[in-house]
């Protein structure tokens, strides 16, 4: 049976440790800190369930098989099945618009990734190379939601993580035995950990020698025993109602620090075991990192539509869409929406063909990434803009139309030339919630990290590009003409 939303509901009531406000949070699904973001991530499972919907989000697991998968994790032999996938998931994001960072498609993609490349885990070890393969099987086929830790404490940067001054501030292996990996330690950032399933750990930055026990890859339920999810503030918790706080009160995924406690990992769930090379190459060396950030460039770019659809809606709200300075920043923000459209589009019909699978293009995903980077800060600044003072001065909360005599000086200073009052008001809250707020500022904050620093993602657009073309041009130019030549054309002149 395809996942539906109350099965996934249901199974975050598993006794996982998550805590908040000084407190033991219980059953997420129903506290006030979690429950509406619960609520919206079983609405993804509820829209794939729909059978009007089950050729757009599921594909059949196996030529004979009746087991039917979300496309999340299908793994695409064709530049037509990649868009197949694409689909989908741009059709789920459409439900949260873009704000769900770390939903079910993004940790999937990942996974998908790294068994596209289980030639790689072959040579490293047959026995790990085992445990990835069954596990991205068990976790399509229960429809597992994951999240990932990929990211070590900041504490001191300086250092390396084993001349911390706890040696098991971050993450690592303090004992391993017949029945697998000891960890102690913490790990940031899971994203989304509140309400996904199981939780993938390893390390995505570069590890130095004497590092080797933080090199480690696994996937653990977030009920593991001697886990501890230690929550940030929660956004949806102090969102006072949906009006008021339309995309914080049902989109705030929290991000999380998870602590290790001595948590057993058993063999069967360990893909790299204390190896700095492999715990790089897991990413680098398979389609990993190409295919889960090119989910993040799918999110990204219906995001960027419903921001430019803000826009709109700001310019017909106020009337002023007829005032050319504002075509023309409508203009700007339209050919930027495109431009991250035509960069997904394009990574896909460059993708090649890779061990029987299709792959995205790596050069114009890193690109897509050190461009948008960027671009996300300008269109929220350009959105602050059009709007001005319109998204500061409202109403106090949705408490204020309960008050007749409020309500009718609300109608009298809330206008506008497309909308009645009730309508303006409630657009601009939506407004500033998606550019303003608490939880606007920390998407833009996630928006310029989460595919790691600026010059992270520069570094993989410089090393991943085809210099050689470029020079090779440059070459050819230069060996059209030479000094010699040019003395010789002179003499003859001068004769």
């Amino acid at each position: 049976m395809v996942k539906t939303g109350a099965r996934h509901i249901a199974s975050l009531n598993d006794g996982r440790s998550v805590y908040i406000n000084g407190e033991h949070a219980g059953d997420v699904s129903v506290h006030p800190a979690f429950r509406r973001t619960v609520q919206s991530t079983g609405k993804l499972y509820d829209f794939q369930s729909r059978p009007e919907n089950l050729d757009l989000m599921t594909y059949q697991v196996g030529e004979n098989s009746d087991l039917r998968a979300n496309r999340i994790w299908q793994l695409p032999r064709s530049y037509g099945e990649l868009v197949e996938r694409r689909k989908a998931l741009v059709a789920w994001t459409e439900i949260h618009g873009g704000f769900l960072g770390r939903a079910p498609d993004h940790v999937a993609s990942c996974i998908s990734g790294m068994y596209m490349g289980i030639d790689v885990f072959e040579s490293y070890d047959s026995n790990r190379a085992k445990a990835l393969a069954e596990y991205y099987r068990y976790a399509r086929d229960n429809e597992l939601y994951l999240t990932y830790v990929i990211i070590n404490p900041q504490a001191d940067r300086s250092k390396a993580a084993n001349e911390q001054q706890d040696p098991f501030l971050t993450a690592g292996v303090v004992d391993q035995d017949a029945e697998g990996l000891t960890i102690r330690g913490a790990k940031m950032l899971a994203t989304g950990g509140i309400m996904a399933n199981e939780v993938f750990v390893t390390c995505i930055q570069p590890l130095r020698e004497g590092e080797e026990p933080y090199a480690v890859s696994f996937a653990i339920p977030m009920n593991a025993k001697g886990l501890k999810i230690l929550s940030r503030r929660s956004y949806e918790q102090a969102a006072t109602s949906v009006y008021d706080y339309p995309l914080a009160s049902r989109f705030d995924e929290n991000d999380a620090v998870l602590y290790f406690d001595d948590v057993k990992v058993p063999w069967d769930r360990v893909f790299v075991n204390q190896d700095t090379a492999m715990c790089m190459k897991q990413f680098m060396a398979t389609p990993a990192h190409v295919y889960q950030n090119y989910q993040a460039q799918i999110r990204l770019m219906v995001k960027m539509r419903f921001l430019v659809g803000i826009a709109r809606k700001i310019a017909d709200t106020n009337g002023i869409i007829n005032f050319p300075p504002v075509k023309e920043t409508l203009g700007k923000l339209a050919a930027q929406n495109n431009l991250v459209d035509s960069l997904v589009h394009a990574m896909e019909i460059k993708g090649q063909s890779r061990n029987g699978y299709f792959i995205p293009d790596t050069h114009t995903l890193y690109s897509a990434q050190v461009l948008t980077q960027e671009l996300y800060g300008q269109v929220i600044t350009t959105l602050r803009e059009l709007a001005g003072g319109g998204l500061i001065m409202l109403p106090s909360s949705v408490e204020d139309f309960a008050n007749p005599e409020l309500h009718e000086l609300i109608g009298k200073t809330q206008q506008s030339p497309t909308s009645s009052s009730e309508g303006r008001v409630k657009f601009f809250k939506l407004a500033w919630d998606a550019v303003g707020s608490e939880f606007a500022s920390r998407h833009s904050q996630y928006e310029m990290f989460y595919a790691g620093a600026n010059f992270v993602t520069k570094g993989h657009s410089f090393r991943s590009f085809d210099w050689d073309s470029c020079t090779q041009l440059v070459d050819r130019m230069l060996d059209s003409y030479s000094l010699e030549d040019e003395l010789k054309t002179t003499k003859s002149s001068a004769a």
